[in-house]
């Protein structure tokens, strides 16, 4: 573990932001995120691509040291309608192309997906790679106006985010699931209906969620399977004057309807 971490006890900040207002922290979770996916043999991830650091749709959670010098893990929310589609369109277009009119179905009312969660070694076993960044990824989204939101799920996060509220996607690929990011892995669509009530989360999570949403900026010692961590969450986003969801609808249904579909698959393959 980092020398900068307590051992017993790691104190890290987990902290929410729109990607185009800080490119220092984005280029650290790339950085990251890269040795992350370069260890498993990865290299090639859609989510991955450093097209989201100027999508003025793509919000970013990390979790750093409390002087903003390291970052050891985080995930992202892009919403649809940004620069770029969301990254489930982009790696499984190619291979089912009705994943189009799926996001669609939910873009005219605001949606988006959590991508892009990972966490280093450092910090691993203390929840921040799973439940701890899902839960906030979850939280913010209603701060942003989303009312629904899209995964593409490994299997051993699938149960995760089934407690979340996810459910699976079945009306795309096979019955949901696809080879993804390489032959030999297995990724399945979910989908998140009803992430302002949170009907379908477990109630342990939907509990701690609510609680993230009525206190933003909080310090809170999270336990999971007997290790604690001192959270310092700091989830209200800044600068969402800026932010503009209509016009983002707006164009999520423009690029919808004037996009050929058809040239943009055979472009793909």
């Amino acid at each position: 573990m980092d020398q900068g971490l307590n051992r017993e006890r790691p104190v890290v900040r987990l902290r929410a932001f729109r990607a185009v207002d800080d490119p220092v922290a984005c280029e650290l979770f790339i950085e990251g995120h890269t040795h992350v996916l370069t260890s498993i043999g990865v290299t090639k991830v859609t989510s991955s691509r450093h097209e989201w650091t100027s999508n003025p749709a793509a919000f970013v959670i990390i979790v750093e040291s409390l002087d903003g010098k390291k970052v050891y893990g985080g995930a992202r929310v892009h919403v649809a309608g940004g620069t770029e589609a969301l990254p489930i369109e982009q790696a499984t277009f190619g291979l089912d192309p009705s994943v189009i009119n799926l996001v669609w179905k939910y873009a005219q009312y605001g949606t988006g997906e959590i991508c892009g969660l990972w966490n280093s070694r450092e910090i691993a076993g203390y929840g921040i790679g799973s439940i701890f960044l899902t839960r906030a990824a979850v939280a913010i989204s209603t701060q942003i106006g989303l009312t629904s939101l899209f995964a593409l799920c490994a299997q051993y996060t699938v149960a995760m985010a089934e407690s979340v509220g996810y459910h699976r996607e079945t009306s795309i690929g096979n019955s949901g699931t696809f080879y993804y990011p390489k032959m030999d892995l297995v990724a399945t669509s979910m989908v998140h209906e009803n992430i302002d009530t949170l009907n379908t989360a477990n109630e342990d999570d939907r509990s701690a969620i609510l609680k993230l949403r009525e206190s933003l900026n909080l310090v809170r010692t999270e336990v999971l399977r007997k290790k604690s961590i001192e959270i310092h969450y700091e989830l209200k986003i800044p600068n969402l004057e800026n932010w503009d969801l209509k016009a983002t609808i707006a164009n999520a249904k423009k690029t919808f309807q004037e996009t050929d579909w058809t040239e943009a698959r055979l472009n793909l393959l």
